[in-house]
């Protein structure tokens, strides 16, 4: 008896800055998804946001391969929800908590996880260079609160590129976070699970540029992936422990990669979880898990499973009294 393929919406573009990487990412899923086992439908979504939802229609689950606001907040998850079909990755909340850095950071200082210091600001807030960096330090981070891939971010060294910084910043959110530079090593994750979810082996990013930008991402090659990173045991535990941790208090399911920053004395500070990573050809997320015997294809397959495994146990709950 041949089992029918499994019929799976990819969605990809979006409104966010990050449209082009998530084209990327997907290009990639769908030419590693085994095509014995799935029938795969693109579903490309425009920069204005506009697209053929009726495509959704009739299919079995759908793996929104989208970063950046309206892919990876919640938003696109809700709108999943609504129309009652499975989806991989994080839910509604995960999601949301997830790519909001000050709720993020808030959330990690509540459950005592280590991060570096931060100030919040919105756009209508009176900010001083003089004030923060009295408190922060220099250099410090600018970041928009909610975006991805280094998009946005600047490294401020003094009062001119706090100014420049904050406008651009501002380009993209209303509220943005400033953040302590912190003196170490990059180091990254991987996530993966639902209620017991495990920690891959972590690796290293190791960039010959200012910081991880996002044209040292994904433009002039200036950054090295070194899988796995070379850290004590304790290190690498200690390391492991906190991405689930992480994981587990922002109510993820599916997949995470959790960034942290590794010190010289060992200590580590958690910097970010990023709820959708992406799947281009250098991306962290599926490299590490290659690197623990796991090949993107296996990996896109658990995904998936977790995705249905989540909607069959959610179908279960009581909706009505």
């Amino acid at each position: 008896m041949i089992k029918k393929k499994l019929k799976i919406g990819i969605l990809l573009g979006g409104r966010s800055a990050e449209h082009e990487v998530s084209i990327i990412s997907a290009k990639n899923v769908i030419k590693a998804l085994d095509k014995d086992k799935y029938k795969i439908f693109p579903i490309k979504i425009n920069k204005d946001g506009k697209f053929n939802f009726e495509k959704l229609k009739g299919l079995d689950v759908i793996f929104p391969v989208l970063h950046g606001p309206f892919g990876e907040d919640g938003s696109m998850q809700g709108f999943l929800k609504i129309l009652n079909l499975p989806f991989v990755g994080p839910s509604v909340l995960g999601s949301a908590v997830g790519m909001d850095k000050d709720v993020m950071k808030r959330l990690f200082r509540d459950a005592g996880i280590p991060i570096g210091k931060f100030v919040t600001a919105r756009i209508q807030d009176q900010i001083s260079f003089k004030d923060v960096s009295k408190k922060l330090g220099l250099p410090m981070f600018i970041k928009p609160a909610n975006l991805g891939s280094s998009v946005g971010i600047h490294k401020i060294k003094n009062e001119k590129e706090f100014i420049a910084g904050l406008k651009d910043a501002f380009c993209y959110d209303t509220k943005i976070v400033i953040e302590e530079n912190i003196d170490g090593r990059e180091i990254e994750c991987s996530v993966l699970g639902n209620e017991n979810p495990i920690a891959s082996t972590p690796g290293e990013i190791i960039s010959n540029a200012d910081f991880y930008s996002y044209d040292s991402k994904y433009i002039d090659n200036k950054s090295i992936c070194k899988i796995p990173a070379d850290l004590p045991k304790d290190v690498i535990k200690r390391v492991k422990d906190l991405a689930i941790e992480v994981f587990k208090v922002l109510n993820c399911e599916g997949m995470g990669r959790v960034d942290v920053f590794v010190k010289k004395n060992g200590e580590v500070i958690v910097n970010e979880i990023n709820t959708l990573p992406g799947f281009t050809s250098i991306s962290m997320y599926p490299k590490m898990w290659e690197s623990d015997g796991l090949p993107i294809t296996k990996l896109l397959d658990k995904l998936i499973d977790l995705g249905m495994e989540r909607f069959e146990r959610e179908k279960k709950l009581k909706s009505v009294k």
